[in-house]
């Protein structure tokens, strides 16, 4: 049986069975606070846990590393979302130990794609295009500049509202030991 198989056949006893009720909420962040951080499978229910947080507490926004590598992008876009139409007041950039972001060789990801059959006339179409596939591939030297960061691209960016903490914190991928990397709580208002 393949992964949508099985998927498919777990949701219709999960919908027949009416579990989903333990996780009826509204789309507003019970806590009002929006979070960035990685796609990393062991923070899936490790991070949740860990900042103690339950369905509806927070808009929780996934990516590699917890990066925000353009300001004007689909993660930031979402955190605005949160703050504007959703009533988040607070934001947290989650990193973590461990993460692959921070020993990301682009490099090795750029040979692994070719291996997987992207041709280099492609890449070469890219590269001609103005994307810079070595620059968009790189991750980070480790996992705390990551997190401070992604932390001033927040805090800078022109439509953040002056009076939003964001906060910067590293959790530990196997204890979830949260660690402040930068507290937001002394300065709120961005340049």
């Amino acid at each position: 049986m393949s992964q949508i198989e099985t998927i498919m056949e777990h949701n219709k006893k999960f919908v027949q069975d009416k579990e989903y009720e333990a996780y009826i909420t509204d789309k507003f962040p019970d806590k009002k606070i929006a979070i960035v951080t990685c796609m990393d499978t062991r923070l899936v229910e490790l991070l949740p846990k860990a900042m103690n947080l339950r369905n509806g507490d927070a808009k929780i926004i996934k990516n590699a590393g917890a990066v925000i590598s353009q300001p004007f992008g689909s993660v930031m876009r979402s955190l605005l979302v949160a703050i504007y139409e959703l009533q988040a007041e607070e934001v947290f950039i989650v990193g973590h130990t461990g993460c692959g972001m921070a020993s990301l060789n682009s490099e090795h990801m750029i040979g692994e794609i070719k291996e997987r059959g992207i041709s280099d006339d492609v890449l070469n179409t890219l590269e001609n295009s103005g994307i810079k596939l070595r620059k968009w591939l790189r991750g980070f030297s480790n996992e705390k500049e990551g997190v401070t960061h992604t932390v001033g691209i927040v805090k800078n960016h022109p439509l953040l509202p002056p009076n939003i903490p964001v906060h910067g914190l590293l959790i530990d991928s196997m204890t979830g030991e949260l660690e402040i990397v930068v507290s937001g709580s002394e300065e709120t208002s961005h340049s």
